[in-house]
């Protein structure tokens, strides 16, 4: 049995500063945690030590393959849940109704740190947020060296945890530092090429498949996203905002793909209440992603690639990142010639 008790919990808000002036509206969000006792189903100790001892030897052999492709590698998921003591993460994305994050950053965007791994920290709902549309996520995985390798992480499939560890290292200073939303449009793509590399390198032509089919699903769900949410626009000009909600709820099953990863991150959650936060979250992860996976594929270098990417300046403002994408793949035309 575990007890949950608010002795347990940190709290850390990241909110962008020139938007402060709209975090009253937060002020309405209701956050409701089950704090009764709950039963966890447990693999015998040994087991489980044995599982982090494993997947601690393949995350060291994932940080030495990042220094190949010029990547400094981080404290994030260095250790194991053996080692330190877990830490989880509550993200909570709000988008103003009726608007999706196309040519601006998302409206507010705040993390909760909890002392606890997400298991044990059941989060119900965000229950309103006036004039907002409200989207949480909770993991165990982030860019912190307090984010640790736990026993459900190192039970992920091997293609997932490779993806994972060099997404989070690439959020390292010393690899990108730049506005949250572009800096997750680079190395979301970035991260999952590097596990088709890793997996390569290796000569494990299992999980290379299993790597190399879940970039191409997210191309297609970059292509589906940018599709909906250019659809979605016309819509929110076009209807009023509760009637726009619906149809673009509906429209969402048009979109196959995508519509499976709507559904499966928002599970629990209201799709008419989270479909702006949940839209404008996406776009900052999927955006470029075809961009980017067509610039590797024709230069063939991911280190390269990976160099040109971080030479993007750290004041790029959104619209600035297709500007600077198109002058890479000039570069690479001519160079190719």
């Amino acid at each position: 049995m575990i007890a949950i008790t608010s002795a347990c919990i940190e709290i850390r808000l990241a909110v962008r500063r020139t938007l402060s002036c709209r975090l009253q509206p937060a002020a309405a969000i209701v956050l409701a945690f089950l704090s009764t006792s709950c039963t966890l189903t447990r693999m015998p100790i040994e087991n489980e030590r044995q599982l982090l001892r494993d997947a601690s030897i393949t995350i060291h052999e994932i940080k030495a393959f990042e220094r190949e492709l010029g990547i400094e590698p981080t404290e994030s998921l260095a250790r194991t849940s053996t080692q330190r003591a877990p830490s989880s993460m509550l993200w909570l994305w709000l988008q103003r109704a009726g608007t999706v994050a196309l040519h601006s950053p998302i409206d507010v965007r705040l993390a909760i740190g909890f002392s606890s791994v997400k298991e044990e920290v059941p989060f119900e709902q965000v229950y309103k947020v006036d004039g907002y549309s409200a989207y949480y996520r909770q993991g165990n995985e982030f860019a912190d060296a307090r984010s640790v390798t736990t026993v459900s992480f190192a039970r992920e499939a091997a293609a997932r945890r490779v993806a994972v560890v060099i997404h989070e290292d690439l959020h390292g200073d010393r690899n990108f530092d730049l506005p949250w939303e572009i800096e997750e449009s680079l190395i979301t793509p970035l991260g999952s090429l590097a596990a088709v590399e890793f997996f390569k390198r290796k000569s494990d032509l299992a999980n290379l498949q299993i790597a190399q089919a879940l970039v191409d699903e997210e191309l297609q769900l970059s292509r589906e996203l940018n599709q909906l949410v250019a659809a979605a626009e016309q819509i929110f000009r076009s209807e009023d905002i509760d009637s726009a909600k619906e149809k673009i709820v509906a429209l969402i099953p048009s979109f196959p793909t995508y519509h499976r990863h709507f559904e499966r991150q928002t599970r629990g959650q209201h799709p008419g209440t989270v479909v702006e936060a949940k839209l404008s979250h996406d776009l900052a992860y999927f955006r470029y992603f075809d961009r980017i996976v067509s610039l590797y594929e024709s230069m063939g270098d991911l280190k390269a690639l990976i160099r040109n990417l971080r030479g993007m300046p750290k004041e790029t403002p959104s619209q600035g990142v297709t500007d600077y994408l198109v002058a890479l793949e000039r570069r690479d035309a001519v160079a190719a010639r």
